[in-house]
């Protein structure tokens, strides 16, 4: 069972989309660390080159770049991945997975360092119709 989620974003545009990656593709990704590169002809995307910049295992743990190796580990933190902090200089133990990818990662997340030719996010339905506006409501009087 080695099919990711990968969520490509693009950091000029600001926008994510989400491909799936099925097992005798995914392989490629076992083993890869955050801040490695990968060509786009590994997923079907030629002339894209992206980076590793996160993600996260079956469990919904967030993997951490600091964090060597493959499993879970729980370790202190004062800021950063899998911590929001409300005051500061609290340090917290938290559960994160490690750098590395394998079989139990379930999302990739990934940076586009290079466009192809071919355009990879969906155009959004442009809505020429109005949206009818609905009268408010009318506040019903109580008898006495």
């Amino acid at each position: 069972m080695a099919d990711f989620k990968l969520v490509i974003s693009d950091p000029s545009t600001g926008k994510s989309v989400q491909r799936e990656v099925k097992e005798p593709d995914s392989k490629r990704f076992l083993g890869m660390k955050i801040g490695n590169t990968i060509k786009g002809e590994s997923i079907n995307l030629t002339g894209y080159e992206f980076q590793i910049t996160g993600g996260s295992d079956y469990s919904g743990f967030p993997m951490r770049m600091d964090v060597p190796g493959q499993g879970k580990k729980g370790i202190l933190l004062v800021k950063g991945v899998g911590v929001h902090n409300s005051e500061k200089g609290i340090k917290v133990r938290k559960t994160v997975a490690g750098n590395t990818i394998h079989a139990q990662t379930a999302q990739i997340n990934l940076k586009i360092l290079k466009k192809g030719s071919e355009d990879i996010f969906p155009e959004k339905k442009e809505e020429t119709e109005k949206k009818e506006e609905k009268p408010a409501k009318e506040k019903k009087e109580k008898a006495k």
